[in-house]
């Protein structure tokens, strides 16, 4: 996973990230650019800002994930030879 290349999105995803930002920029910034720029901005914003969206969501995932496993001993736990100790009870 290390020195992997940039973040890369796919081709659909890609597309609507563009039109997105044509989009942006002719509402937000009163300036109406082409896919060309469209991309090239694109890909500036994830190969600079990408890596650090993308570890605060792996921070975030794995916060969710020992949260959630930090009392799988106790959920997950069975008494072992219940059999006797059942029994007993039911005298």
């Amino acid at each position: 996973m290390r020195d992997k290349p940039p973040i890369t999105i796919s081709d659909k995803a890609r597309e609507q990230a563009i039109a997105s930002i044509r989009r942006y920029f002719d509402e937000n910034m009163d300036e109406k650019i082409g896919d060309l720029k469209a991309a090239l901005f694109l890909d500036y914003i994830l190969a600079e800002h990408g890596p650090a969206i993308y570890n605060q969501a792996i921070a975030d995932a794995r916060q969710f994930f020992d949260e959630r496993s930090a009392d799988l001993g106790a959920v997950g736990f069975q008494a072992e030879f219940p059999y006797w100790a059942a029994k007993r009870s039911r005298r």
